[in-house]
């Protein structure tokens, strides 16, 4: 069974890593070097590696985290853009990876949710709203925003921005 890294720091300042096909907590990265064109497979040197790297781009992408309250009326996770794409993961206990977009999802409340770590169909829910700048829970529930939870997320802008040019 073949796992997809997931390399981050910003989870808690130091280096973490997650598995995007398992619902696994994160897991403290102390594999070998790490620079900024190389770093090391946790878990077997010999295995064959594909590699993202992404980072924050402004009026692009946004990695970051945020915690929960455990409300509906939920965190608001500014991005600077309308994402149209975010994926977020509980990192502080086991859980799985959830992906909202705006094709699936055109109006708020967004909740049509796929689980890239499981073999499930699309389930229908009332998450987030996705808006202008960002966006916020509309739920309490442990996967999305339990109180006190640790977050992680990454979401692409529905109109990229900062390198358009008028026409």
């Amino acid at each position: 069974n073949d796992l997809w890294f997931v390399l981050t720091n910003k989870i808690d300042g130091s280096l973490d890593y997650l598995v995007l096909n398992t619902n696994a907590t994160k897991t403290d990265y102390d594999s070998g070097a790490l620079t900024s064109s190389t770093f090391t497979n946790p878990y077997a040197a010999s295995s064959n590696v594909i590699a993202y790297c992404f980072h924050s781009v402004e009026g692009y992408s946004k990695f970051g985290i945020y915690t929960g309250n455990g409300s509906t009326d939920g965190p608001f996770v500014y991005t600077g853009f309308r994402p149209a794409f975010v994926m977020y993961k509980r990192t502080d206990v086991a859980g799985s990876w959830i992906l909202l977009d705006t094709q699936r999802n055109p109006i708020n409340v967004s909740g049509n949710q796929l689980f890239p770590d499981l073999t499930n169909a699309e389930f229908a829910g009332s998450v987030m709203d996705i808006l202008s700048n960002g966006f916020k829970f509309r739920d309490g529930s442990s996967n999305n925003n339990a109180s006190g939870g640790t977050y992680i997320y990454m979401a692409f802008a529905e109109m990229p921005f900062r390198y358009s040019n008028a026409r």
